[in-house]
């Protein structure tokens, strides 16, 4: 096993110098740069996006523009705009410049925001609490509930009970998650109908004021919406994930074996089916959580304003604000790689008859 994690480990490196190098070579090709968004602050546009309408005041300047070599850069003085491009580090070739990138990352070094003057590991350790939040609750909730259900459905396989709550799940399924957190905003947070939860944030205005039970449960009472629209659609996958896992199971010879020995369904079920049927559904944990953690609530934060890694990348995305996008994006994918490992040992932790090191030889 140690030379397998070994391998493993080794793979992350050019895995994940690869996925940088194909961001970084794409976001040279992007329109409305770090210094083109810059110039479009100073003028008021407030957005590099708006240069690209194309006015014809802007076609006429063409020409300028074009000397220059950035969108809106007509009339400012070359010194100008030699002195953004040295701000911002592009006066060094594209080469340099992802080389160094690399070097500063692999120091943990992962520099500064361009337009907030922030270190960008303070600005993720700043909206981390929000992420953390929304995903734990998120994956806790949906395990909590799909695993039973799953179980409860391969046990009434084909009556009833099946037959509508897999009506249920696969109808909430189908529902998108912003859609129905719009819903739960009309509905319930005073849109139209009733004032029950609170519109936005993950506290209120007076949370310095009340008491750690009352803290507690404003917390709680601010996340009933955002989980509830997060896990809606999460329940049907897990839900029938686990039934089929189950039912797999229950159809082996073992089982009718430990049945004929005279084994309540229970013990049965709970004591020999529950170790084997969970194993994918346990080992695909850590993947869950990555998942909701860093990509699932972006469209939630937004709705719910709330302020998260979702809307830290998004926003640095669209402001060209490149030390964030490309730190965030290297801590994801590394983060992503490890736990992609850590689901792989978690089967042989589940059940030790798994060897990675003989299917690979």
């Amino acid at each position: 096993m140690g030379a397998y994690i070994l391998r493993r480990l080794l793979l992350v490196i050019p895995t994940l110098i690869g996925i940088m190098i194909i961001n970084f070579a794409l976001v040279q090709f992007l329109p409305g740069g770090p210094v083109e968004q810059a110039i479009a602050e100073m003028q008021g546009e407030g957005d590099v996006f708006g240069s690209f309408a194309g006015s014809g005041e802007a076609d006429a300047a063409v020409g300028e523009t074009e000397i220059e070599g950035y969108i809106g850069a007509r009339g400012l003085p070359p010194e100008f705009i030699a002195e953004l491009e040295a701000q911002f580090g592009l006066d060094k070739p594209p080469l340099e410049r992802f080389l160094n990138m690399m070097w500063n990352y692999a120091r943990y070094d992962f520099g500064e925001s361009y337009f907030r003057k922030v270190d960008v590991v303070d600005l993720v350790l700043e909206k981390m609490p929000v992420s953390i939040s929304l995903g734990i609750w998120t994956m806790l909730i949906s395990y909590l509930v799909s695993i039973p259900l799953g179980i409860r459905k391969a046990v009434r396989d084909g009556t009833s009970f099946d037959t509508w709550t897999s009506g249920i799940i696969i109808a909430a399924y189908a529902i998108p998650a912003f859609l129905f957190a719009i819903m739960l905003l009309v509905l319930f947070a005073g849109g139209s109908y009733f004032q029950v939860f609170p519109l936005r944030g993950l506290t209120s205005d007076n949370w310095e004021d009340l008491s750690l039970l009352g803290r507690v449960a404003d917390y709680l009472w601010h996340l009933v919406l955002p989980i509830t629209a997060l896990t809606i659609g999460g329940f049907a996958t897990l839900t029938l994930l686990t039934k089929n896992s189950f039912l797999d199971e229950i159809k082996k010879q073992y089982v009718m074996t430990a049945k004929a020995k005279g084994l309540t369904e229970s013990r049965v079920l709970y004591g020999h089916v529950f170790r084997n049927a969970m194993l994918i559904v346990i080992a695909g944990f850590p993947g869950v959580f990555i998942g909701v953690f860093f990509t699932g609530s972006l469209l939630i934060e937004t709705i719910f304003s709330l302020d998260g890694l979702g809307r830290l990348f998004f926003e640095a995305a669209i402001g060209r604000d490149y030390p964030v996008m490309f730190a965030t994006l290297y801590l994801t994918t590394l983060i992503g790689l490890v736990i992609a490992l850590i689901g792989d040992l978690m089967y042989v932790l589940i059940d030790p008859r798994i060897d990675f090191e003989k299917r690979a030889g």
